[in-house]
């Protein structure tokens, strides 16, 4: 277990960190405006991540963590289908919503739009590799994006940067890496499973998609609202905020991501042991956060934070705080939500999860 786990880790650094240089570069090349708008492309990303994974790698890692490979495989070439069918649906939709309202945030809109289905793939083999104990090869994965996005960001810079240009580069480098972990895997998708996929697995998929959903959707109306009565900059500021408690998401995140395997493979063992686990992943995340939050309040230099952000520093510099005791509470949730889902009482984490986005 602590091998899978320290997979988990250090994949989600390396997706962390990825976030965090992709965050960093556009803020101090478009300024807060132009950051904004990608900042509603990125937390809309985030939505449609959650769908695809409440649809395809949510009843993955339940239903299929730790099976014979051949029914690895054969599921997951299913699952990577509805990865997909959910990338070209809601793509679809973002370029129609950026045609409609135009500027910058449209463009980001229907940058996203274009590259929706590779992330959504890329997204779908992470979890797969996770389900069958291959963090190794989930790693490799996102390692091929990070490396990819250095010449790509780079060309995004040139000659006039604009958002489209870092949306697309960065879409771009995900896609790249979706086809090395296909090659990884040795599965080839199909899209044309993906209703009998979402038949044979309703009984999880949906109540999961609502709750992931509700999850990113509060999220994302709080940006949205933001956007809306404080004007787009003000998302960046947020934003910017949450990019530096990056390390602490590396640690909930990448818990996360072995979480729900893990959490099946101890109800195996005893319900007791199940408890105990989520407690302990809860804890640890917690006090991470906290011990991350309280150093940069109490210790960060006004000139480190302005180095890294920029403009944007100067109005996220308060934020600091609130936004540390925001995720340090919500660390306990992740660690009761696993054990819900290793119980495969989606009734009951649809339930939790529906009170804890409307507080």
């Amino acid at each position: 277990m602590l091998r899978r786990v320290t997979w988990g880790l250090a994949d989600q650094a390396v997706t962390s960190l990825v976030s965090f240089v992709v965050g960093i570069v556009v803020a101090r090349s478009l300024g807060a405006l132009e950051f904004g708008a990608f900042s509603l492309a990125w937390v809309t990303y985030g939505v449609v991540v959650n769908i695809s994974r409440g649809l395809a790698t949510d009843p993955l890692a339940v239903r299929f963590s730790g099976v014979p490979r051949s029914v690895w495989k054969a599921a997951v070439a299913s699952s990577s289908g509805m990865a997909i069918a959910v990338g070209l649906a809601t793509g679809a939709i973002c370029a129609v919503v950026g045609a409609a309202l135009g500027g910058r945030p449209g463009a980001a809109f229907i940058a996203l739009g274009v590259v929706l289905p590779g992330l959504m793939l890329q997204d779908s083999w992470r979890f797969a590799f996770f389900a069958s104990g291959q963090g190794g090869k989930a790693f490799l994965s996102d390692i091929t994006w990070a490396t990819a996005l250095v010449p790509l960001l780079y060309l995004a810079k040139q000659d006039g940067p604009s958002v489209t240009k870092f949306v697309l580069a960065w879409g771009a480098a995900g896609i790249f890496a979706a086809l090395v972990s296909g090659l990884q895997a040795g599965v080839v998708p199909r899209l044309f499973r993906a209703r009998r996929w979402l038949r044979e697995h309703r009984d999880l998929g949906l109540r999961y998609l609502a709750e992931n959903v509700t999850i990113s959707g509060a999220y994302q109306l709080k940006m949205y609202g933001l956007g809306a009565f404080a004007g787009v900059a003000a998302v960046g500021t947020v934003r910017g905020a949450e990019m530096m408690l990056g390390p602490f998401f590396i640690v909930l995140s990448g818990i996360g991501l072995v979480a729900v395997p893990e959490a099946a493979r101890m109800l195996r063992r005893s319900l007791r042991a199940l408890k105990g686990f989520c407690l302990l992943i809860g804890s640890a995340q917690a006090l991470a956060a906290l011990a991350w939050g309280m150093t940069l309040v109490l210790t960060m230099p006004h000139a480190w934070g302005h180095a890294v952000l920029g403009e944007v520093w100067d109005a996220t510099e308060p934020l600091l705080l609130p936004a540390t005791l925001s995720v340090m509470f919500a660390s306990f949730y992740t660690g009761a939500s696993a054990g819900l889902r290793a119980l495969g009482v989606a009734r009951r984490s649809l339930k939790a999860q529906l009170y804890a986005s409307a507080a």
